[in-house]
Formats: structure tokens, sequence, C-alpha cells
């Protein structure tokens, strides 16, 4: 076959000329760190691995915490209540012994249970019997309330001056003077038929030798009137 010579090869190593790498890759991080890890005698990887595992752990407990720590719902700002709004007065009787027949006392005692509903202690005070001529006062003067809870108190009203009473009226009040955190309200808390018989039996005794009784007049509509 003419034309045709030996088949040299292309970089052999009598060749003066080189030859392009194209297309190769340097060491991927993988190989490098599996290199590594290789390297690494037996003990050194159980510590590698125990540090891994307390690492992940922490990262377990700490991340949730800090999740919901940011999630704590915010305070209540529900203002403190009027003393007024969370007090209620109730009559239970009169207190104390019945007076002999002929007598004419001029002051009797009266039982009322008071309630708190809510918001901080309430400390109340009696001031007045809602006419002129009547003295009205708790025994104890003052006296604290705590929310939910139920206080018995004695009232003594006096009757001072007859001119001015009328011998009957539907709905008679005691003038308090009420105080928690928030404020100091004068109230007036009106009771009914009950305690307008056993008040007026007391007026009628006290002022029954006057000569010329006054007409009855109301003092006010069911419920409680605020004095202020």
């Amino acid at each position: 076959m003419t034309g045709i010579g030996p088949v040299e090869p292309v970089d052999s190593p009598g060749a003066e000329g080189s030859c392009d790498v194209i297309g190769v890759d340097g060491p991927r991080l993988t190989d490098r760190w599996g290199g590594w890890w290789r390297g690494l005698p037996p003990r050194s990887r159980g510590v590698a691995l125990a540090a891994t595992a307390i690492t992940l752990l922490a990262a377990g407990v700490l991340v949730p915490r800090t999740l919901s720590g940011d999630q704590h719902p915010e305070p209540d700002h529900t203002p403190v209540p009027w003393p007024a709004n969370v007090t209620a007065w109730r009559y239970l009787g009169p207190a104390g012994l019945p007076e002999p027949s002929g007598t004419h006392p001029t002051s009797g005692q009266f039982r009322f249970a008071v309630d708190v509903h809510s918001g901080p202690p309430v400390t109340l005070q009696v001031t007045g019997a809602a006419f002129t001529g009547l003295t009205a006062h708790a025994l104890p003067a003052a006296f604290t309330v705590h929310p939910g809870t139920t206080r018995r108190v004695t009232v003594e009203v006096s009757v001072s001056d007859c001119s001015g009473l009328p011998l009957n009226a539907d709905l008679p009040f005691l003038d308090v003077t009420l105080r928690n955190t928030r404020a100091i309200q004068h109230h007036s808390f009106i009771f009914g038929r009950a305690y307008s018989r056993d008040l007026f039996r007391l007026v009628r005794d006290a002022c029954a030798t006057t000569s010329a009784p006054q007409p009855g007049r109301p003092s006010g509509s069911a419920g409680s009137q605020n004095a202020d």
C-alpha cells in the first residue's frame, strides 16, 4: 500500500509540543470532606460525631423556645372598674331585739349584705340616710370588701330631728362613699319596701309626740343612683 506510512502517536514522548486538557474539574467538596473523614483516626471520628449530635440537640431545644418566646400574648390592659359599678347592697332585716311597747327609741340597727363582684377591694363608709333629720353610720365606720366575697354589715340609723321627716317613703336609700385603686365615689344605694317599712317604723316611734305628721314623698327610683 503506497502513500501510507506508520501511524505515530499524537503526543509521543519524543514530540516537543503539548496538548491542552479540556473538561477536567477540580476535586469536589464532598470528595475533599470524604478524604478528610477517612483520614481521621477512629477516636477522632467518635468525638466529632458526639459533638455534632450535641449541637443538633441544642438547636432543637433552643429554636422552639425562641419562637414561642416571640409569641407570648400581650398582657391584658383591662381598666380598673369604678367602685360603684361592682358593688351591690342587699337589705337583710332589722338587727337587735325589739324595743318594749310604749318606748320611743330614737335609733335602730339594720343589717345589710355588701358584695363586690370584681376588680380590686372596695372600702366603704356610710355617710347618710337620705333625709334631713336622720344620721347613719356603719359598724365599723369604714370596712373593706374583697372581690368575690360578701360582707355582712350593721348600719345604725338615728332620728335627730322630726320636723323635716316624712313618716313614710317608698324607696329610702343610704349615702355611701366607696373607694378603690381607681377612684373615690359618693353613691346612693336605694332599697325596697322591706327596708322602708322597718326604717319608718323607727321614725314613727321616735316622732310619735309630734302633732303634725309630714306627707310622704318618694326618695328615688328603684335600683341605685349616683349622688355626684
